[in-house]
């Protein structure tokens, strides 16, 4: 063995584990990060067109987009920033750290009292959000063991719809025009609901492990040997059973980095996976266009164009969000058989196939609310499937030192472009008084033709993902230069 290098079974003892009420308590503890997200996004879409009465804040139909687009790029700044940080601290400190984060900035978003106050609060939040997705996809995928990464992926991002429905709940009490409550109380008590769940996540999430795969590459493989022992013991205690040894000839080679150089990620994500990076680019871009410019005006969509009241929208949000939370939970486990490249090149083409079809229905007007909510609900059925691997093809495909920063890096690409989405289809609804059918179709099929994009370039640069291990998917680059060190120790 060469010089610096260390041996490890971690991973293959990670990946041979069983599903254990371990996991489970990792996938509820890190999964609410998308809860949080869809519950935040669900009651500003909500409380929109509250917001724009005079007894609020008084904002117009573009200063509702704007706020959207603002949150949304607070989270491009705090994926980035915590990600950055994920990759060379530990995962663990990273989603303790933005989950405060986020509690707090949610949780003063109550308090706003102008434009401005919110459109900072929102920003703030969005940080915290945008930090969640970078080192908490990191964990889950370096955690779950690889015969269920797949399908436990998209149930824990579609999971971002459960946080629209429990928003789409709360907010159908609290907005309800007959409801005891006066409106500026009413969406303001809307923000604390994320604060408060988040606080119950908290006492979970201070008893989780750090990564073992991540202890691993970085020197600390003493700790991550007790790690994944103490799990281990842990699961044949819960599940009376007794673990099979791990053969050595599973053991990888790794030569522990504290940091990787910010060059050598560029390096690797351009010059070693320029296809891995222009699909994981693509599939985050036209996924978040979509979802950002459709979801965050829906709610003026249906008191625009089908004059349904403000109080009574979180009643078709609420199907909407339904249809795009089974989406991933029905059609998963087709992502670990069927396969990844067929399914998501599939569900990326007929989701904006359909949405290309439902545009010319609404431009034609022979639409209704309800009908436009059901050809919404079947459409976003597919597409959250589609969404939902974006954030598991990039998370999965790349080698584990640049994990968190790769995931950061496209999951801002795809917030940079999708957070003009709310305010370009606010601009193309036009005000109540003159809604704009026509121009909102030419959004809508702009939108379906990215999806339709997005699906023919997985299907030229899918990779071949299912229940393969991190490591055979993406070789770590701490394991190539164990190779390099053998091998020139070897001819010396």
């Amino acid at each position: 063995m060469g010089p610096g290098i260390v041996r490890s079974l971690v991973p293959a003892r990670m990946d041979r584990l069983p599903w254990s009420p371990f996991h489970t308590r990792l996938v509820i503890a890190l999964g609410v990060a998308w809860v949080l997200d869809g519950l935040e996004i669900t009651i500003v879409s909500n409380v929109g067109a509250f917001l724009q009465r005079t007894d609020t804040l008084g904002l117009t139909s573009a200063e509702v987009g704007l706020s959207a687009t603002v949150y949304l790029i607070g989270q491009v700044v705090g994926a980035l920033f915590f990600g950055w940080l994920s990759d060379r601290m530990g995962r663990r400190r990273l989603f303790i750290l933005t989950l405060a984060v986020y509690l707090i900035a949610s949780g003063l978003t109550a308090f706003s009292w102008d434009l401005g106050s919110f459109l900072v609060l929102r920003f703030v939040a969005g940080t915290g959000i945008g930090g969640e997705y970078a080192a908490v996809n990191s964990a889950i995928d370096e955690m779950i063991p690889s015969k269920y990464r797949g399908h436990v992926d998209l149930a824990i991002n579609g999971t971002y719809w459960l946080g629209a429905l429990l928003a789409t709940s709360a907010t159908f009490f609290l907005l309800n025009p007959a409801g005891p409550l006066d409106p500026d109380w009413a969406w303001r008590l809307g923000f604390l609901i994320g604060p408060v769940l988040g606080i119950f996540i908290w006492g979970l999430r201070r008893h989780l492990p750090e990564s073992p795969r991540w202890l691993m590459t970085h020197g600390r493989e003493d700790e991550a040997e007790r790690v994944v022992t103490a799990i281990e013991k842990e699961v044949e205690r819960e599940d009376n059973l007794v673990l099979e040894s791990v053969p050595d000839s599973s053991a990888i080679e790794v030569v522990p980095q504290k940091q990787l150089p910010l060059v050598q990620v560029a390096r690797t994500l351009f010059r070693t996976y320029p296809g891995r990076s222009f699909l994981s680019a693509t599939l985050m871009i036209c996924q978040s266009f979509l979802y950002n410019a459709i979801f965050f005006t829906y709610a003026l969509v249906l008191t625009h164009f089908y004059d349904v009241e403000a109080g009574e929208v979180p009643k078709y949000m609420f199907a909407f969000a339904l249809g795009n939370l089974l989406g991933p939970l029905v059609l998963g486990r087709l992502f670990d058989t069927v396969g990844r490249r067929q399914m998501i090149s599939g569900t990326y083409i007929v989701s904006g196939s359909l949405l290309a079809f439902t545009g010319w229905l609404f431009e034609r007007g022979v639409l209704t609310a309800t009908t436009q909510t059901i050809m919404w609900s079947i459409i976003f059925f597919i597409a959250s499937a589609a969404a939902s691997s974006a954030y598991l093809t990039v998370s999965e495909i790349f080698p584990i030192e640049m994990r968190a920063q790769a995931i950061s890096l496209f999951f801002a690409m795809g917030q940079v472009v999708g957070s003009f989405g709310p305010t370009v289809f606010g601009a193309l609804i036009g005000d109540q008084a003159h809604p704009e059918p026509t121009r909102l179709f030419y959004g809508y099929l702009f939108a379906a033709g990215m999806m339709i994009f997005a699906g023919l370039v997985e299907l030229r640069f899918g990779v071949k993902a299912e229940r393969a291990t991190l490591e055979s998917i993406a070789e770590p680059l701490s394991s190539i230069e164990a190779k390099a060190r053998r091998l020139r120790s070897e001819e010396q």
